[in-house]
């Protein structure tokens, strides 16, 4: 049975979720959820996740939320990214609680004020200290990416997919590849991977197709 991920292309979360099911080889079908046009606030959609978000993923009678729990299901179905041995699953958890809190949190929501937001609705200063945040967690991200292919051990990881949710989207937000060499020697190793995808051609939905 094919699992089914809810999910867009704009979403950087439904990416995390998205990627290392592409690259796990498991059967698995994207199913275009339109926030825009206020799909994730629907009772049908709600009643699939209460918490109005993407992504979800459905496994036969079990639904799954939230894209950190959803690269576990994954990691359990495959055999896959969630480390060689448990010190390295301890260390993959702790780079996907690093990243939510102190990277995608603030990288997703810098981007949507940014892109998706009217021009008037643009808080500068929210943008500035939010941009701050960002250059502290890129630091952090690209000195432990100095000397080492993947953030934790000798392979691709759900720290990998985890961390790097963003950081493929065009759209300005205040990273710069160049200003990371590590970090943009990383997203080239990734982008390398068989069957890596960007993320407006692995889901369906993109400012395009809005335009």
């Amino acid at each position: 049975m094919s699992l089914k991920l809810y999910c867009m292309g704009e979403s950087g979360n439904a990416y995390k979720a998205a990627l290392p099911l592409a690259l796990s080889g498991l059967e698995w079908e994207p199913v275009y959820v339109d926030f825009f046009n206020g799909e994730t606030r629907s009772k049908a959609f709600r009643k699939l996740n209460p918490m109005g978000e993407v992504p979800v993923l459905v496994d036969g009678d079990q639904v799954i939320t939230q894209s950190g729990l959803i690269q576990m299901h994954i990691t359990e179905k495959s055999g896959k990214f969630g480390g060689a041995n448990a010190s390295e699953a301890r260390d993959i958890l702790r780079w996907v609680l690093w990243d939510n809190h102190k990277l995608s949190s603030q990288a997703g929501m810098t981007r949507f004020l940014m892109n998706f937001l009217p021009a008037e609705k643009r808080n500068a200063d929210v943008i500035a200290f939010a941009q701050g945040r960002l250059a502290a967690a890129y630091g952090v991200l690209d000195a432990h990416l100095d000397g080492r292919d993947w953030i934790v051990g000798d392979s691709p990881s759900n720290a990998d997919f985890s961390c790097c949710g963003y950081l493929f989207y065009p759209e300005p937000f205040g990273f710069e590849r160049a200003d990371w060499p590590a970090i943009d020697s990383w997203l080239s190793r990734i982008e390398a991977l068989p069957g890596w995808r960007h993320p407006y051609d692995l889901m369906p939905g993109s400012p395009a197709d809005r335009a």
